[in-house]
């Protein structure tokens, strides 16, 4: 369906910037610029299209490479002249390989924890499907789902006791430990963090009052 983009403030050159976001991570994975016929072009077909101000020509990501961008939703700042556009990455956003274009540090005063659920989520993949010896993950999917109940029932136990103790620490490194160890049940029954997210954007903020918060 073709729009109209009145409302946005292309520069004199025809162009407008698009950030590009990955939106289960929120990690932003580049920056291009869109044209009207490129813009249209993402809406139409559900995938990122870009003007090349280099080769003056449409491009669509992953059209070589195959790593696509699949559009999850386009909105635009206040002064209606920058595109954010949240997608489903199916491979490396640079041309380097990397996961995002901005992979390189100018400054930096503390690692991120933003992502670290989606990380440890990762390399708990990561293991199962290249097991290491000696790993405590390796040696939970080696012992199988009984093992790996057990230390769920285990630590949703100490959740309890610290809480009922009323220690900040306590509760902190036991919901840690149960967070973990729900990641390694998720990953052996191959139930993803995005189906978690779904449930509850489904029950909290899709459905009005689903129930009190």
């Amino acid at each position: 369906m073709e729009k109209t983009f009145n409302h946005l403030s292309f520069d004199d050159n025809g162009l407008i910037p698009a950030i590009i976001q990955d939106a289960r991570t929120g990690d932003v994975l580049t920056l291009a610029y869109m044209n009207e016929t490129s813009l249209q072009k993402t809406i139409d077909t559900g995938e990122t299209w870009f003007f090349s101000r280099k080769r003056q020509k449409l491009w669509n990501k992953g059209e070589t490479s195959g790593n696509k961008q699949l559009v999850n939703s386009i909105s635009y700042d206040c002064d209606a002249d920058t595109l954010l556009v949240q997608v489903n990455p199916k491979g490396p956003a640079c041309h380097t390989g990397k996961t995002s274009c901005f992979y390189q540090t100018l400054l930096s005063d503390e690692t991120s924890a933003r992502t670290v659920v989606h990380d440890v989520a990762g390399k708990i993949k990561e293991r199962r499907q290249n097991p290491v010896e000696g790993s405590y993950t390796n040696y939970l999917f080696t012992e199988g789902i009984d093992k790996i109940l057990k230390k769920v029932g285990e630590e949703s136990s100490e959740v309890i006791i610290g809480a009922k103790n009323n220690d900040k620490d306590e509760i902190k490194w036991e919901i840690a430990d149960l967070t973990y160890h729900t990641l390694v049940l998720m990953e052996l029954l191959d139930v993803s963090i995005d189906d978690i997210k779904e449930v509850l954007y489904s029950r909290h903020i899709a459905k009005e009052n689903s129930y009190d918060e």
